[in-house]
């Protein structure tokens, strides 16, 4: 046995399966990515609309030393080919009345921001925070590895239970504050990954964690930038890149991903197989159903998955400098458990609007023409397992939504807006192959985190692994970034026969 150069093919081209790839071709091994759409990036999918540029998703760097690492890997300097700037306050909350708390990166601004709210809570805060920081500390290692065994996971439950981040970020919010807005203030994070901050557990907490000590920053040109400079260096480590090539199936051989089937009938033979598309959906669409064990079937029907979302991308005419917005932008609503409660569990169309608000030409003018300004407003709903339907829907509950926003932030919005664009979880299922629609895979919990998150590695199938949302460590671009070096990491140890 000896270790070799691996034939290897990465399904998608998101960040995770970008991390993966970029490593492996570091590596010296044979890379492939194949992607069905037209441009690489997955969510990071970047539209180019009447010279707006809008972010398909992710739009919040908080580990910029990932990006650093990539690049050195491959011998470059990540200067020379992007530009992060620190974003201060890193968010803007409002709440139901519009009234609006900075979320700054230093200790002291944000006791400022409480004292405008809540005096009698700065005394909880600091102790709020000292613990999200231990958090941090104690768990940021394991965001790096795998969970191989159950007893690598047990390991850390005596921290759990005597820290109490079993309890629900909400609740470990309230625990510490009493303001109803501050207990939103600090407990909205499980949004970011797809979770409910009411029966999410604190140990999620550690994103705090990483915007404390790494801060919150935007690349300019928005996170198709990104993308394009990844690709870039993948591409100069000898990597390759096919776009607008779907993968029909996968190539099973006793229990082994021996390759894919792309749809226009090509068989691809490979060592390794990095699957970056969303795990249920590989293994119930990608793989005949004859090969999948009853366990791996009766496993799927137990996951539980994250809420989806409407996304409204749109342009205006003119500039809205003079808002009382920022960059990052989130406008929570006064029934914020009800809310909660709405999308993911009865799952139905709630009452109140939850919103994220992006305006990155607040900071980045080259987003948009000259003279005018760029948006996304990302709302949450159900998945579609709450039977709505969009065809119909998305129409009138976009009209919902930017009135709102007319009406309280951006005044004499419909008769300014220039471009428009909307996806509801239909876009989720379809284009981007999300189960159920589900807009971060597998909701995050603590029976699906860790160990009991699937692995990156596949527990049913030889040379097959997963990278982004739907694995260990979880949805958000960090954690699925670490995806991608974990499956790297993997693959690598891998000793093949000289015959294989």
């Amino acid at each position: 046995m000896e270790l070799r150069r691996q034939k290897i093919a990465v399904i998608g081209s998101g960040f995770g399966g970008l991390s993966a790839a970029i490593r492996l071709a570091c590596q010296g091994h044979e890379v492939t990515i194949y992607e069905k759409l037209d441009k690489p990036g997955g969510r990071g999918y970047q539209y180019d609309l009447n010279g707006f540029k809008f972010d398909g998703g992710p739009t919040v760097i908080t580990a910029p030393h990932q990006y650093d690492e990539l690049f050195e890997l491959a011998g470059k300097k990540r200067e020379d080919y992007l530009t992060f700037i620190p974003l201060d306050p890193f968010y803007r909350i409002f709440n139901g009345n519009g009234d609006c708390f900075n979320y700054w990166r230093a200790q002291d601004k944000t006791e400022a921001e409480i004292a405008k709210f809540s005096p009698s809570d700065i005394a909880g805060y600091r102790i709020f925070l000292k613990k999200m920081n231990a958090i941090f500390q104690w768990f940021h290692p394991f965001t790096e590895k795998s969970f191989s065994t159950l007893f690598s996971f047990l390991r850390i439950f005596p921290y759990v239970f005597s820290t109490g981040t079993w309890r629900s970020m909400y609740g470990f919010a309230s625990k510490h504050v009493k303001n109803d807005f501050m207990r939103k203030v600090l407990s909205f994070h499980p949004l970011l990954i797809g979770g409910n901050p009411f029966d999410t557990p604190s140990i999620y907490g550690l994103i705090i964690g990483f915007e404390k000590e790494w801060g919150v920053h935007y690349c300019l040109g928005g996170t198709g930038a990104i993308v394009k400079a990844l690709c870039q260096i993948f591409e100069e480590c000898g990597g390759t890149i096919r776009l607008n090539t779907e993968v029909s199936s996968l190539i099973i051989e006793d229990k082994r991903a021996a390759g894919l089937i792309l749809s226009d009938g090509s068989i691809v033979k490979t060592d390794s197989l990095v699957c970056n598309g969303d795990l249920a959906i590989c293994y119930k669409n990608l793989i005949p159903k004859e090969k999948l064990p009853w366990s791996l079937d009766f496993w799927l029907k137990n996951i539980q998955y994250s809420n989806s979302l409407v996304v409204i991308y749109f342009g205006t005419k003119k500039k809205y400098s003079d808002s009382k917005l920022s960059h990052h932008n989130l406008i929570l609503g006064n029934d914020y458990k009800q809310f909660m409660k709405d999308v993911f569990s009865k799952k139905s169309m709630p009452r109140e609007l939850g919103l994220y608000l992006h305006m990155p030409s607040a900071s980045d003018p080259s987003i948009a023409p000259d003279g005018c300004e760029s948006f996304y407003v990302l709302s949450l709903v159900p998945n579609l397992d709450g039977k709505i339907d969009w065809k119909v829907t998305l129409p009138e509950y976009t009209e919902k939504v930017l009135a709102f926003l007319e009406d309280n932030y951006l005044p004499d919005l419909k008769k300014n807006i220039v471009v428009q664009h909307a996806v509801s979880p239909l876009h989720f299922a379809s284009t981007l192959n999300s189960f159920k629609g589900a807009a971060f895979a597998i909701k995050p919990t603590m029976v699906q985190s860790g160990y009991f998150r699937p692995q990156v590695k596949s527990k049913w199938f030889k040379d097959l692994y997963f990278v982004g949302a739907s694995v260990h460590p979880g949805a958000g671009v960090p954690a699925v970034m670490a995806s991608g070096k974990i499956a790297a990491s993997e693959i690598s140890s891998v000793k093949l026969p000289n015959n294989k």
